[in-house]
């Protein structure tokens, strides 16, 4: 996922060493990785703004399209602050059993300074800056709580949505992201890594199936809009979240390439693989609409796109290009038993299937990457995954559900704990007369859509 400025592991998963301060720092940038990786930089920031916004106040009633769109762009300002001040130490300072050190609070040893003995200090990781490494994993910061909006979607408070936000930045995702690449327990590779550590290239785990989770807990503490199961509650605009959905694609690109943090052919063999697990899951959905619906759906492709693109997340680096087609079949197919059956049997209000889509397909990718992981992509001599070899590959699966279960049983403890502690301060929900005038009116005092 990252890359070091004295060793490059099997992920590129930087450690955590001092950076190299040298007068001829600026010297010895690679350009064309440097270069790429602020591309990927605002490609992801365009997965949450407008990508996500669009896609998600389409999946809404008319009387809340704002408010969907506000907590994508208001997250995008806050988390991006939150993580240039703390949540990056914490995320990648020097190992602990929870978070990173304090070694980069405040930007130190991240931005450039002067050295009157040699001059200009620029800290490294790799030959990219370690500002441009920030800024690209800052991206990653800001998109994993605004996935979880859409689960509590049209009910609750503002407020509480900034604070838990904040929690779940800096109680739940820096410290799966430090275990994860970071040099923590879960790091693959490290020697006192977990059962030797779990393979997750670009935030399968990290980013959807710690977000997914938080978002059912989310769902399930809030209880359900007023009127579900009684009332049809329609999504009110397609055409933004098929917007939406074609955005997140093309953004996609920057969030699992970008993660080679070079320009190179895994950075190209990423790409492709990620465009092929999208095509195979919104084709599968359509199949899925066929066979259940006998129409095809734009909901339904736009969906079954983002479930391929969640399940190759972690493999993206790993895996050959015709196992990728397995991962958009496989995690479609897995998202829509969860948004249908799964849904209707536990009676949970996940509002736009946060949980369903990125919570099962990233527990889906996890586990897949053990079986398609290959040695012929990583250029390493050793097997693998279970399709280099049936032992090695088997270990490494148990090694990704373990990991899997510690994330996701971490994300909803803390969660619980976050959601209750703002319940009994801030107050989680809306009142039943706000949710009905819609959060837009009631939280923000504008309209989405004024006929005159």
């Amino acid at each position: 996922m990252t890359e070091d400025s004295t060793e490059v592991g099997l992920e590129g998963n930087e450690g955590t060493e001092a950076f190299r301060q040298e007068p001829s720092a600026n010297e010895k940038i690679n350009h064309g990785d440097h270069a790429w990786v602020l591309i990927a930089s605002a490609l992801v920031m365009l997965m949450t703004a407008p990508g996500l916004a669009l896609f998600y106040s389409g999946l809404v009633r008319k009387k809340n399209v704002l408010a969907t769109m506000m907590q994508c762009l208001v997250l995008l300002s806050l988390m991006s602050i939150i993580w240039a001040v703390i949540g990056y130490s914490l995320a990648f300072g020097s190992p602990g059993w929870v978070w990173g050190g304090f070694d980069y609070f405040l930007l130190q040893n991240v931005q450039p300074h002067w050295d009157p003995e040699v001059g200009q200090v620029i800290p490294m990781v790799g030959e990219i800056p370690r500002m441009t490494h920030l800024l690209f994993h800052g991206m990653f910061f800001v998109i994993a709580p605004a996935l979880i909006c859409g689960a509590f979607a049209e009910r609750m408070r503002f407020s509480a949505m900034i604070f838990f936000s904040l929690g779940y930045g800096i109680f739940v995702y820096c410290p799966i992201c430090h275990w994860f690449w970071g040099n923590g327990f879960l790091h693959y590779g490290v020697p006192h890594a977990l059962l030797g550590g779990s393979l997750d290239f670009a935030g399968g785990t990290v980013v959807h199936l710690s977000s997914g989770t938080s978002a059912l807990v989310c769902a399930m503490v809030l209880g359900k809009r007023l009127g579900f199961g009684q009332m049809a509650m329609p999504p009110h605009n397609l055409t933004y979240t098929a917007l939406g959905a074609s955005l997140l694609w093309f953004g996609w690109f920057g969030f699992n390439a970008g993660s080679a943090f070079r320009a190179d052919v895994l950075a190209s063999h990423a790409m492709l693989v990620t465009h092929l697990s999208a095509s195979a899951g919104a084709l599968t959905w359509v199949l899925f609409d066929f066979h259940y619906r006998r129409k095809p759906s734009i909901l339904g492709t736009c969906t079954g796109a983002v479930a391929g693109l969640v399940s190759i997340t972690p493999a993206a680096g790993y895996v050959l290009p015709l196992s990728a087609m397995a991962f958009g079949v496989c995690g479609t197919v897995a998202c829509y038993w969860s948004c249908t059956w799964l849904k209707r049997q536990i009676g949970y209000d996940d509002s736009l299937d946060v949980f369903g889509v990125h919570g099962v397909a990233g527990l889906v990718g996890a586990l897949l990457t053990g079986v398609f992981a290959s040695q012929a992509v990583v250029g390493q001599a050793e097997p693998l995954g279970m399709i280099d070899d049936f032992a090695a590959g088997a270990w490494l699966v148990l090694a990704q559900l373990v990991s899997a279960l510690i994330a996701m049983g971490f994300s909803v403890v803390v969660s619980y704990l976050l959601l209750k502690g703002l319940d009994l301060t801030v107050g989680l929900r809306v009142s039943q007369e706000e949710e009905n005038r819609g959060l837009d009116v009631s939280q923000h005092g504008e309209e989405g859509y004024i006929m005159v």
